[in-house]
């Protein structure tokens, strides 16, 4: 079966019609400026104030110059003005017709990306003893100072570039990332070599605790690489997606202005890590394949050997 395309109302045919409607309005006020002023040129002029009529005539000859004088304002002034506004006209249909995850628009909140880091930490910081990093506080500090510093720096809305903030962001999730391969690392040793925890609640707490905050550091890398980063998304930067969402491929189906948020980057890092493969959120570029298989890999290894070890345990 043929695959059904629907026309996106952002394809250049549309904006064309905008902008010849309003080159249309642009001919349009320039010629009716154009015949206003000819009118105003052929009129009789003024001959002066009739001697009977005394001072009231020669105020009233007076406002009708003024209005002469205005009305016979260069012709090229009108058209700029209507050129302007015929320009807004566009620039206006242009926003219209662009689907929001491509233009300018206001950056997306911080406080949902930071209430999910905050997470990952207290996660870091509650893991058993067995797996946990040593000494317990390093990387969850560190993590938790760059947290506040990014914080301080862009308290409300990520829509400022800057290339510090953007460094600070990468060196939190790659603390972050660290800190969660390391535990899983000794988490995978034990139950290889069938050491470690023993009590099976424990053991599979301890497993799910390391694959939660592993879903949770992809969503950050996901979110962080997909298109720039939040602040070059808000500044519609790079026009072509690194994951594409059905929102994308389906307009019409799509809330006006919509555009992915850190949540929808949550949700393909959940659906990728119980799936072990891309849902309905597509990989497009190569490195958002390459960390979609390294999670898939480190989300299957996690899984399998928890849930073996556990019942082994059971049994």
């Amino acid at each position: 079966m043929r695959n059904l395309r629907v026309p996106c109302l952002c394809s250049p045919p549309h904006v064309g019609i905008a902008a010849v409607g309003a080159i249309l309005a642009l001919v349009s006020a320039t010629g009716t400026a154009s015949r206003k002023v000819w009118l105003d040129d052929m009129a009789p002029d003024n001959e002066g104030p009739s001697p009977v009529t005394g001072d009231t005539d020669r105020r009233a000859a007076s406002a009708d110059e003024g209005d002469t004088r205005s009305a016979s304002e260069p012709s090229e002034t009108r058209a700029e003005h209507a050129f302007g506004a015929a320009r807004h006209a566009v620039e206006k249909a242009e926003q219209e017709l662009e689907p929001a995850w491509r233009r300018v628009t206001v950056g997306e909140p911080r406080l949902p990306v930071t209430l999910v880091v905050l997470a990952a930490i207290s996660i870091e910081l509650l893991l058993a003893d067995r797996v946990a990093n040593r000494p317990r506080w390093l990387l969850a500090g560190l993590a938790a100072a760059l947290l506040v510093g990014i914080i301080v720096a862009n308290p409300k809305r990520i829509d400022r570039p800057s290339r510090q903030l953007r460094v600070a962001s990468l060196i939190l999730i790659a603390v972050l990332s660290v800190a969660n391969v390391a535990s899983a690392t000794r988490l995978v040793i034990d139950l290889i070599n069938a050491q470690g925890i023993r009590d099976p609640a424990q053991l599979l707490l301890t497993g799910g605790a390391i694959w939660l905050t592993n879903v949770i550091v992809f969503s950050l890398w996901y979110w962080e690489f997909d298109r720039g980063g939040p602040a070059a998304r808000a500044h519609g930067t790079h026009r072509y997606p690194d994951l594409l969402f059905p929102q994308m491929t389906s307009p019409e189906l799509a809330a006006p202005g919509w555009e992915p948020n850190f949540f929808d980057y949550l949700y393909t890092s959940f659906t990728n890590a119980t799936a072990f493969s891309p849902t309905d959120v597509m990989p497009m570029s190569r490195w958002t394949k390459f960390i979609m298989m390294t999670q898939s890999a480190i989300s299957l290894t996690v899984v399998v050997l928890v849930i073996a070890r556990a019942v082994n345990i059971l049994k």
